[in-house]
């Protein structure tokens, strides 16, 4: 879900970005992060807990905490709620920890 109207703020919508989230085709808008990308599409499970292996997902979404890493373009532990989506680039869950 993408907030379309707000009676202060504005939303330009920009050019559509194609990237591969699980394998499978998914798009965003430039200037967006990975998180806000997915979250649009209604896709909030991002990896999984260490010890209790429960779904997570984002938690501060301003690249404090690590609820959001993943494994963008095979580089592991990507904060996903900072990082701008690229044409192309290639997201996976951590199951449940990226390794070095």
């Amino acid at each position: 879900m993408r907030i379309q109207q707000h009676p202060i703020l504005k939303f330009k919508k920009e050019n559509r970005v194609n990237f591969l989230f699980e394998g499978k085709e998914v798009y965003g808008y430039e200037g967006e992060t990975i998180a806000a990308s997915l979250h649009a599409l209604g896709i909030w499970e991002y990896g999984e807990g260490a010890h209790s292996h429960t779904p997570r997902g984002l938690f501060c979404a301003i690249g404090h905490c690590s609820s959001c890493l993943m494994k963008v373009d095979g580089v592991p532990n990507t904060r996903i709620c900072v990082t701008k989506i690229k044409e192309g680039m290639i997201v996976e869950k951590q199951h449940p920890r990226g390794s070095l």
